[in-house]
């Protein structure tokens, strides 16, 4: 897999520079190969002892980090984009973290059935907030819930709510760190209020299904060819009809822009690409992973969100 770079304009940069809410991660040698373990540094602000919470993915490690500061201790079990999390095998090491763990994190939605499935035989009596469960999500929906603001709302508010159960000593800090968490992705709400008060209306086509939530938080309408998404959420090959007819969309300029997953692999996603970029409709490199070189959830949506103002022709 390849990942776009990091693109962000001035003024978010200047924001995000501004907010007093850090991300802090170290390879972790007690967990899968792409595990990692994040705690504060300031871990004497915390007035109890941190509690310890696993994370299936780190598209959710990186808001439970923030969320958790001092008085957690976060591991996330998949903080890479070389493994697929749909057909992740957990380690001995992964069972022992969720052994000890006082609270599990998941996406659901059969993004990580291995999370949970480990999660009930490793730590019954761990609390689990599924993010699919949090938003109503059931299987077989697009299980990107990342990419959904409403549900970064309400998995940060039940990861709170949790936290504070379990360490009620704490309760006030953890209100703290979602009222900072909050300001924290000012920027990444502001940019889509933005977007949306500018863009709604225009159309997009993806690749995959990945930005979908987001696009449809910002208004815009959906131009894929409804039998190349079916094909792409259930990970077969299009039809040559289907292909045909997102051609033809996007040399008819039937679409504005093109959201492009960097990490899907294959010879039709690039011819997909190949078309937008001979009928000159901008591409917009997403990633479904937090991207390298991003330092925190808010960076690396921020980024994108830039990149697809741009495109569509807003300034910020």
């Amino acid at each position: 897999m390849t990942s776009p770079g990091t693109r962000t304009a001035g003024l978010a940069v200047a924001l995000l520079l501004g907010v007093a809410v850090s991300l802090t991660a170290c390879s972790s040698s007690q967990s899968g190969p792409a595990a990692t373990s994040s705690a504060s540094a300031g871990a004497a602000n915390c007035p109890t002892t941190p509690v310890d919470v696993v994370v299936s993915v780190d598209q959710w490690g990186d808001i439970v980090s923030a969320l958790g500061g001092s008085c957690a201790k976060v591991t996330t079990v998949l903080a890479s984009s070389s493994v697929d999390p749909h057909d992740y095998e957990p380690s001995p090491a992964d069972a022992a973290d969720f052994s000890t763990a006082q609270l599990v994190v998941v996406n659901g939605a059969d993004y990580d059935p291995w999370a949970t499935k480990l999660a009930s035989s490793t730590a019954p009596a761990a609390p689990v907030v599924d993010a699919a469960q949090v938003t109503n999500t059931p299987d077989g929906a697009n299980p990107h819930l990342w990419y959904s603001p409403s549900a970064i709302d309400a998995v940060a508010d039940a990861v709170t709510a949790e936290l504070g159960n379990l360490a009620p000593d704490a309760a006030a800090y953890f209100a703290d760190q979602r009222a900072a968490f909050t300001a924290a992705v000012q920027p990444y709400t502001a940019l889509i209020a933005k977007i949306k008060s500018e863009a709604a209306g225009k159309t997009y086509a993806a690749s995959e299904g990945v930005f979908d939530y987001l696009a449809q938080a910002l208004g815009l309408v959906n131009k894929t060819p409804e039998g190349y998404q079916t094909a792409a959420a259930n990970e077969s090959d299009p039809s040559p009809a289907d292909l045909d007819a997102f051609r033809r969309a996007l040399a008819d300029r039937q679409i504005d822009v093109l959201i492009y997953n960097t990490q899907t692999q294959g010879s039709i996603p690039e011819q997909i690409r190949s078309a937008a970029e001979q009928a000159r409709v901008p591409v917009v490199e997403v990633t479904e992973t937090v991207a390298p070189g991003a330092d925190s959830f808010e960076n690396w949506q921020v980024a994108q969100l830039t990149a697809l103002a741009k495109a569509l022709g807003i300034d910020l």
